[in-house]
């Protein structure tokens, strides 16, 4: 029988296809006695066998981290209906290790009742919109007890089932397995949870099994009682590894109580200048920035980035308080004196827990010498966090440049953060590039200079992309690593040329680096998974980044988008909360707060909100919030205000203005309007019209007829 929608198996009825593959397929069905909704899995007739076999072990099985069995029927089996999305990964590690004693705790009941796995991968834990994990798929289950080893050998002899990446070594050569051989492939898939790859690729089955037979993992940035889990589960001789999963989901839940802040951590305060000329602040800032770099090369040392650390610059805070802030166990704090050509550098490495000086030194050297002296302050803390906090190597630099373009970068990077100075920038810049044509960062950091104007609406994006694309060819001609190249790249082949595979594969490349920079992760996540329309994964990765960048407006933004398009309204508020501490005047917020009223059509209690947004807001976030709110006005009886904001929304041909005129025809539910306006913004290649697609505001557009017409145009899923 084929199968489809209506067709009536026993009292279920089929309602839509969940997947199928080689085996059978699997449907989301009604049970009509019970009226309550099922998952019916129907396996082909050659793997009759195997459906027995399933339904059996499942029957055995009775946990809260399991598929539940609920029903068997001629030829397929009736499960519980999960409501909720495969396990993917990076996670953040705090959800990665509850989520992993959780699917450790249903393998621990599988084999304490003889039941060997034997195809434990991501795509067969699906975590529950509770966030739940429930292991699934016991096709290819063996009995695993003693008088029934004979089962093991003959099914495993001299053949290979189950997927590549995951096999333990055994499984890989067709050997005899126990349970030792589930927790290989459970240390796999811990190593994907963690780090969002898997533990042993190739760009075939043959090449990836020689890999689960020959090679090491790469290391991945995670606390080091997890890695030492993930190091033992995924030793190639079973003897090596633990022997049960009880002593897996012991260890786990012990490193569940290693408190956040516990590992190797350290945040570098902004120095303090105290040279007489207050425009030597740059170079004070400078050399925070550049012992942050190198101490960012240190394995197994977590280092805040510079976002984060400079938040605190001129505030009389109490270490202790910062460190708790930022989540580390050290801080750096210093200061500089610079006369002529000389400079007086103090550092001092700070116990965050008890306030102590570990270490602290004075320099006084020639500016010629700054470089040595970074790499020297920054081997110093190295040799210190040795001995008290078990660091093991020693910082690296990428690159040393001419002194005097030196000097030029660091007074671009000063001025790069200034909202006031920003557009001064380029031309030190220009003077780095000129002094010394192989300094790969200055042509990175140009780029993304002319990259942020056209977000922000001050350059037109056909204008500056080319810009953007050159400076960071030829950071790459120079650095063919540089991760901040990479992932500049990436967003201009999402955001200009709407080729997401290009995309992916320069922001692979930006993540493949080591240290990965907080900017990679939260770049794959917003650009390239959010734009796609897949905000649960895109949070994941922006979660990572602020991980190591908690004080990061950008990243904040971009998870509070990313919780707002997944319906996550508590997160979306929360984070509201954390943006507004950081920034009263975050526009974003308040049209984000206003979006679920529009959704719903409670249009008098978004109107405040969205006027608080106007109010406020940027340019950059002029034409967006401008747009919703004329059509708020107007849909709540103030035409004449509406038209008011309309009029700022001229010439229609302006740069930004068609998102705004868009966004107005969206909030009204004028789509065909609202999809001439969108093809304009597509056609100024506004990189802000896609996020704005994928947000709140726009959920009936996404179901209107003119959507799947504006996604072909943009190549993003329908």
């Amino acid at each position: 029988m084929t199968l489809a929608v209506g067709t009536q198996l026993g009292p279920y009825t089929l309602l839509s296809p969940i997947g199928a593959g080689g085996m059978g397929e699997v449907w989301k069905a009604r049970d009509t006695r019970l009226d309550r909704v099922v998952a019916l899995k129907r396996l082909n007739p050659e793997h009759s066998k195997r459906f027995v076999q399933e339904a059996k072990t499942i029957a055995a099985l009775n946990h809260p981290h399991v598929c539940q069995l609920y029903d068997v029927g001629p030829d397929y089996l009736v499960m519980e209906y999960i409501d909720g999305s495969p396990l993917r990964g990076p996670l953040a590690v705090e959800e990665a290790q509850r989520l992993a004693i959780q699917i450790a705790a249903a393998l621990s009941e599988a084999h304490r009742r003889g039941i060997l796995h034997r195809d434990l991968k991501p795509s067969n834990v699906m975590i529950t919109l509770d966030g739940v994990a429930k292991l699934l798929d016991f096709g290819l289950a063996i009995s695993a007890k003693a008088e029934d080893a004979n089962v093991t050998r003959n099914t495993m002899a001299g053949s290979v089932v189950g997927t590549p990446a995951y096999l333990s070594p055994e499984q890989a050569e067709g050997r005899e397995l126990d349970q030792r051989s589930d927790i290989f492939s459970f240390g796999a898939v811990l190593y994907e949870m963690l780090s969002g790859n898997q533990a042993f690729d190739g760009t075939s089955p043959a090449q990836i099994l020689s890999a689960v037979l020959r090679d090491e993992p790469q290391p991945i940035q995670a606390p080091s009682a997890l890695e030492s889990i993930i190091r033992r589960c995924l030793a190639k001789q079973p003897s090596q590894r633990f022997q049960t999963m009880l002593e897996v989901r012991t260890a786990l839940e012990e490193a569940s109580k290693h408190k956040r802040g516990q590992d190797p951590s350290i945040a570098v305060l902004p120095f303090a200048n105290m040279s007489g000329d207050k425009e030597n602040e740059y170079f004070s800032d400078g050399l925070a920035e550049e012992i942050i770099n190198a101490l960012a090369h240190i394995s197994g040392l977590k280092v805040t980035a510079r976002t984060s650390a400079f938040a605190f610059r001129g505030k009389e805070q109490d270490i202790r308080k910062i460190a708790e802030t930022l989540g580390v166990r050290t801080v750096l704090e210093g200061s500089v004196r610079r006369a002529g050509n000389r400079i007086r550098v103090t550092a001092q490495l700070i116990n965050a827990e008890d306030g102590y000086h570990l270490w602290s030194e004075r320099y006084d050297r020639e500016i010629a010498d700054i470089f040595e002296m970074q790499d020297e302050i920054a081997r110093s803390i190295a040799e210190t966090l040795q001995g008290k906090l078990q660091v093991s190597s020693t910082p690296q630099r990428r690159y040393t440049p001419k002194l005097p373009a030196y000097e030029a970068y660091l007074k671009a990077r000063h001025l790069m953060f200034s909202p006031t100075d920003f557009r001064e920038a380029p031309q030190y810049l220009e003077q780095a590039i000129a002094i010394d044509p192989n300094f790969a960062l200055a042509y990175c950091d140009l780029g993304v200079h002319y990259h942020v104007l056209s977000v922000i609406g001050l350059r037109p994006a056909v204008d500056v992309t080319p810009l953007t694309r050159s400076a960071a060819q030829k950071a790459l001609a120079i650095d063919p690593l540089l991760p901040e190249a990479h992932g500049l790249l990436g967003a201009i082949a999402v955001m200009h040329d709407y080729d997401y595979a290009e995309a992916e594969r320069q922001f692979k490349l930006a993540m493949a680096h080591d240290p990965v920079p907080p900017v990679a992760y939260d770049y794959y996540g917003f650009f390239y998974l959010f734009h796609q329309g897949r905000p649960e994964e895109a949070a994941v990765y922006v979660e990572r980044a602020l991980r190591e960048d908690p004080l990061n407006l950008m990243f904040r933004t971009h998870l509070l988008l990313c919780y707002a398009a997944a319906n996550r309204q508590q997160e979306a508020s929360r984070e509201c909360r954390q943006i507004l501490e950081l920034n009263d005047k975050a526009a974003i917020c308040y049209a984000v707060l206003a979006s679920p009223y529009v959704r719903r059509g409670m249009y008098a209690e978004a109107l405040p909100l969205a006027e608080k947004a106007y109010t406020i807001g940027g340019s950059a976030f002029f034409p967006n919030i401008a747009g919703v709110t004329a059509a708020l006005r107007s849909l709540t009886g103030d035409e004449q205000g509406a038209n008011e904001l309309l009029k700022k929304l001229s010439p229609g041909d302006a740069y930004g203005v068609p998102r705004g005129r868009a966004l107005f025809h969206i909030v009204r539910g004028e789509f065909q309007e609202a999809k001439v306006w969108v093809e304009k913004a597509i056609e100024q290649r506004d990189p802000t019209i896609i996020p704005l697609l994928r947000g709140e505001f726009a959920v009936s557009f996404r179901s209107s007829p003119q959507w799947p017409d504006i996604a072909r145009k943009v190549n993003v899923p329908a």
